[in-house]
């Protein structure tokens, strides 16, 4: 695992540890705060795990396992602790009767326990988990473009409000996002992996949002992956492109390259999600009960994502790594390896 770390040069926080507590409640609060009214969106409480088979927990890449465990109150039925609220916000939106133009967030607290553990992988997840009604004729790009520069203009009030408090932090964030297509990216830089392509489109424009993950590209591979039940990575778009979905990814100084900040999308309708559904192979899937709420014309059409707390908290205080932000586990040796480089994990 210590051979995943990243150890800045002469790395130093711009920010002692009981700064940094105080820093991060600034964060957290300004930003959900402007993200509730710039997408209208309310906030509700959310579940740490779900019931297995139902269809509701996020497949992220479909290679992750769950933590799973029996309830003996339920007559040991298993539970799995939620990997996202992908689908489950989805629902309720239909539930709570949500109407086109506003929508739901929520503090999603999850646990994956197969990622590797670096700079910016732990095992514990927190993000703001939102959902929003749209229209049938709002599932088209520019309406993606709309919401993405949207939830930009929050991420720029919230560093400049850090900015406010915490002047040696200076702003670094450009004026606007720029958009590019996974397979326009792919054309620009096809020599180079999809990170590396990535870091050098990031690096070069401070801000950008990849379109289309999960679709398939000429070079007859994904950009990266993308479970086929929420996001719609296949409509055709423009210029013989594919895909209403995407990744908001941020220059980050301090490691030297691109930082995700949030996924998110267009989600599928009936017709699109038959569709993915078939392209992996996984039509079973349309037996869950999630997925007949969706074929069965219950669940209104919506857009979504997650956007990462601790990784939002990390970017805008300058850190090198996560475990400054949040309180997880790490193995001894990294934690060593992190002080003696005036990295001091929480």
């Amino acid at each position: 695992m210590v051979d995943l770390l990243y150890l800045p040069k002469d790395y130093k926080s711009p920010l002692d540890l009981k700064q940094t507590e105080h820093a991060i409640t600034i964060i957290k609060d300004s930003f959900q705060t402007f993200l509730s009214a710039e997408l209208r969106l309310r906030r509700v409480t959310a579940p740490l795990f779900v019931l297995k088979g139902t269809g509701l927990n996020d497949d992220l890449n479909g290679t992750e396992r769950p933590v799973t465990f029996p309830v003996r109150g339920m007559g040991d039925r298993e539970v799995e602790v939620v990997h996202s609220l992908a689908k489950w916000k989805r629902m309720m939106l239909a539930d709570y009767d949500i109407e086109p133009g506003f929508g739901i967030y929520t503090d999603m607290n999850a646990i994956r326990p197969d990622e590797d553990l670096d700079n910016t992988h732990s095992i514990y997840v927190d993000q703001w988990d939102w959902e929003r009604h749209v229209t049938v004729k709002e599932r088209n790009l520019d309406y993606l473009k709309k919401v993405v520069s949207g939830i930009y203009e929050v991420m720029k009030r919230t560093e400049f409000v850090v900015y406010e408090k915490y002047p040696q932090i200076r702003p670094i964030l450009p004026e606007e996002i720029t958009f590019i297509h996974a397979q326009d990216l792919y054309d620009l830089y096809p020599h180079l992996s999809s990170k590396e392509r990535e870091d050098a489109i990031v690096r070069k424009h401070g801000a950008v949002f990849i379109i289309g993950i999960g679709g398939i590209m000429s070079n007859g591979e994904a950009h990266d992956g993308r479970a086929p039940d929420y996001d719609d990575w296949s409509t055709p778009t423009e210029n013989g492109h594919i895909g209403l979905n995407g990744d908001i990814l941020l220059w980050n100084p301090i490691l030297g390259r691109a930082f995700e900040i949030s996924s998110m999308g267009i989600r599928v309708d009936a017709e699109v999600l038959a569709k993915q559904l078939r392209e992996r192979g996984e039509e079973q899937r349309s037996q869950l009960m999630f997925h007949k709420r969706l074929l069965n014309g219950e669940l209104p059409p919506s857009i979504g994502g997650g956007i990462g707390q601790s990784r939002l908290c990390m970017f805008f205080l300058r850190k090198a790594h996560i475990g400054e932000i949040q309180a997880s586990i790490w193995p001894e040796e990294m934690r060593e390896v992190c002080s003696k480089n005036n990295i001091f994990l929480v």
